[in-house]
Order: C-alpha cells, then sequence, then structure tokens
C-alpha cells in the first residue's frame, strides 16, 4: 500500500466544508476523484502514483470519512455542489472525474451540473440508483446505534472476493480500518443520501465520454447493473473486471491501466492554476 504519494494524501486543507487534496503538478489536466462509502481519499492509494505523472489529483472526503458532518439533507446533489464550489475555489476550469461506487454517483450528477467542462467520465462499480431505501435506512440506524464496526464484516466481504482477502490480508485490515474510522453520524448521512439517490431518468444529461467499469463478482452493483448503464449513455462505453465491489484494489493493475487509457484519449490543456498545495491542517 505505500507509495511515494501516500503521505500527500494525508495533506489537506478544507473549503466549504469540504476536506480535500490535491496532488501532482498544478500545470496539469486536472483529474478529480471521488470515494465510495465507507472510505475516504485514501481509497486511491494504488491509482495516485501512476495517475499523477500525467494530471493534477484532486481528490475530497464524504461528511464523516475525513469532512465534517453537514447539517443539510442528505443527498448526492448536495455533495456534487459542494465539490462544485471547491473546484470553483481552486480555479479548475476543466475536469476528468473518476468515482467508485457512491462516487459515481456524485459523477453523474456533476455531469449534469457541468456538461462540458467535465470533459470524461469514469463511473465505476457503480449505478443510477441503489436498491431498496429500507436498506440504506436501516445501515445507517446500525452504523449510529452499533458503531460502524458492526457493519466491518459484511461491508469487507462484498468489497473483495474471498480469495483475494485470503491472499491480501494486509490490504483488507488497511480497508477495515479506514471504514471503522468512519463516524457513525456521517455513515448515516452518507446513507441516506445514497437512499434518495436516483438519476435513472435523468441518464441522458450525461453526453461526456463515459467508461463504466464493473466488477464480475460485485454483488452490491452487478455487472448486468454496469452494462444497462453504459448502454442508456450516448458516450458509454463497458468493461468487466475480475474484483468485487473495490474494483479498484481488488483489480488494482487492470483498473489503473484501464483509467489511464481512457484518459489518455483526450487532450485536456491545463485547467488548474496556481499550486494550492495543500498545507497541513
Amino acid at each position: 500500500m505505500v507509495n511515494p504519494y501516500f503521505s500527500m494524501l494525508r495533506q489537506q486543507s478544507e473549503y466549504a466544508g469540504v476536506s480535500h487534496a490535491a496532488v501532482g503538478d498544478p500545470g496539469a489536466p486536472v483529474l478529480v476523484l471521488a470515494n465510495s462509502l465507507g472510505t475516504n481519499r485514501r481509497l486511491w492509494s494504488g491509482q495516485v502514483g501512476d495517475w499523477a505523472r500525467d494530471h493534477r489529483i484532486v481528490c475530497f472526503d464524504y461528511p464523516g470519512h475525513g469532512s465534517p458532518v453537514w447539517r443539510e439533507t442528505p443527498s448526492i446533489r448536495a455533495i456534487a455542489a459542494r465539490l462544485a464550489r471547491l473546484l470553483d475555489h481552486l480555479d479548475v476550469e476543466r475536469y476528468a472525474f473518476c468515482g467508485l461506487s457512491m462516487g459515481g454517483a456524485v459523477g453523474m450528477e456533476l455531469a449534469a451540473l457541468h456538461g462540458a467542462r467535465l470533459q470524461r467520465l469514469v463511473l465505476s462499480n457503480t449505478a443510477a440508483s441503489f436498491g431498496d431505501p429500507a436498506f440504506w435506512t436501516a445501515r445507517g440506524a446500525t452504523a449510529v446505534d452499533a458503531g460502524v464496526a458492526a457493519l466491518a464484516d459484511a461491508t469487507l466481504a462484498r468489497w473483495f472476493t474471498p480469495a483475494f482477502a485470503a491472499d491480501n490480508p494486509s490490504v483488507v485490515a488497511f480497508y477495515r480500518a479506514m471504514l471503522c474510522a468512519t463516524e457513525p453520524s456521517g455513515y448515516r448521512w452518507c446513507c441516506n443520501a445514497i437512499r434518495d439517490f436516483d438519476f435513472r431518468d435523468r441518464l441522458a444529461a450525461i453526453r461526456q465520454p463515459t467508461l463504466v467499469i464493473a466488477g464480475a463478482h460485485d454483488a452490491a452493483t452487478p455487472p448486468a447493473q454496469g452494462r444497462e448503464l453504459a448502454a442508456a449513455l450516448e458516450g458509454g462505453d463497458y468493461i468487466e473486471l475480475d474484483a468485487a465491489h473495490l474494483g479498484n484494489a481488488g483489480a488494482a493493475p487492470a483498473f489503473t491501466a484501464a483509467v489511464r487509457a481512457f484518459l489518455a484519449d483526450a487532450a485536456q490543456p491545463p485547467t488548474l492554476a496556481g499550486s494550492h498545495d495543500l498545507g497541513q491542517q
């Protein structure tokens, strides 16, 4: 899990209640990364060293996952709106976006909000709607009543295949610690945002070239959902990796290479003015 950018991901600033970090050449094209529920920006530790060779990476944290818990009604659109304010603050004019699971939902909202400003979109292990609302209500309640650790075993079983978990115990331990560090109230806030997200009738608003990545063993957002999502998008391509829900961790080399190749198709001019190197809070 160690790479030269790991300590940089720990450095952060906060704007509009959003804890964030930026890594890479300030003059390079910008790539914004959005995490899954129960993770923070260190989710991308295995990718940042590669992608930062060609991009300025901007990553951020959700309420209770590194950012303070926000007072407004939970929604994916509220996250996208705060992230849009952050990107304005960082003078980001155009950018690419890669989001995993909940992060993919944020990407859909931003694609509709920003139009051509968001130039290329990666939607990984995600869906336009996340199933039974009662499941998310109950999951958030468990986090508050029993602690996020009570959800850890079931969550990790969705994140990784049994074979990957057996072969990579240190990786699983890294993500378990990340999950269990999440504040229960923030976890519930995000569960409620996921519960109420439904983008199915708005998919036509996504006109950007889009890469949909699914995991062959993903029970949370199965490949059928990924194929359906890609088919509904005008510029949607689809790939399937040998992984469960955290495709960027469970199939890291293939995931990293696929996103790099997709982004390389775009000729983006420098879009982040100033270094905005983020000092320790």
